[in-house]
């Protein structure tokens, strides 16, 4: 499998406390916290980021 391509989104603040998202392996979602870039890397199907993602955004409201 080709490494993980990570980025943080352009909302990210500058003090490093951010989550890194790649998407370039196909059929995965990889997270990982960019303070550890070593750490842990979470790995989701689409459908799964997608559902996070919108139960994430619905809490911040």
């Amino acid at each position: 499998m080709p490494p993980f391509e990570f980025t943080k989104s352009t909302y990210s603040s500058g003090n490093g406390e951010c989550v890194e998202v790649a998407r370039n392996i196909p059929g995965t979602i990889a997270v990982r916290d960019s303070k550890d870039v070593d750490g842990a890397i979470v790995r989701l199907t689409p459908s799964a980021w997608t559902a996070f993602a919108a139960q994430a955004g619905d809490h911040q409201r």
